[in-house]
């Protein structure tokens, strides 16, 4: 199988829309990692794991949806930037913006990273909250 990869990147989320998980499941690497914050457990290496983590994935969604806004590639990878829309399994509809950093090797996914808008952990989120009040209090 001889992929690009933009072509790897295009089946991957075509494939996550048609929950094809045998078909996910091909298109990486054996030692692949896959970091995603919406996981329970958020990197996953290796096979076992990923197919562990996109399957509890696929069981909370109902209908997964990606579209594309921008890709940049080189021969080795690139970055795709994504208007995420999922229907979860309970019906709830999320809608949100998200990056992924891939790396190919072999005409498969090596690596894949997960990148969302979300605020900074702990303290600052309440740094940046606590300014953001403050600010539309004193405009």
């Amino acid at each position: 199988m001889s992929h690009e990869p933009q072509n790897l990147i295009e089946r991957l989320f075509s494939l996550m829309e048609a929950r094809d998980l045998d078909g996910i499941l091909a298109l990486f690497s054996d030692d692949a990692v896959i970091y995603d914050p919406h996981y329970p457990v958020p990197t996953m290496t290796g096979s076992a794991a990923i197919q562990k983590g996109l399957t509890w994935g696929l069981a909370t969604l109902a209908k997964p949806g990606f579209t594309v806004r921008q890709v940049w590639l080189d021969d080795s990878g690139g970055v795709v930037e994504v208007d995420t829309h999922h229907v979860l399994s309970n019906g709830m509809r999320i809608n949100f913006e998200q990056v992924f950093v891939f790396e190919v090797e072999n005409d498969r996914i090596r690596r894949l990273r997960s990148f969302t808008p979300n605020p900074p952990p702990g303290i600052g989120t309440w740094i940046s909250k606590a300014t953001g009040l403050w600010w539309k209090l004193r405009s």
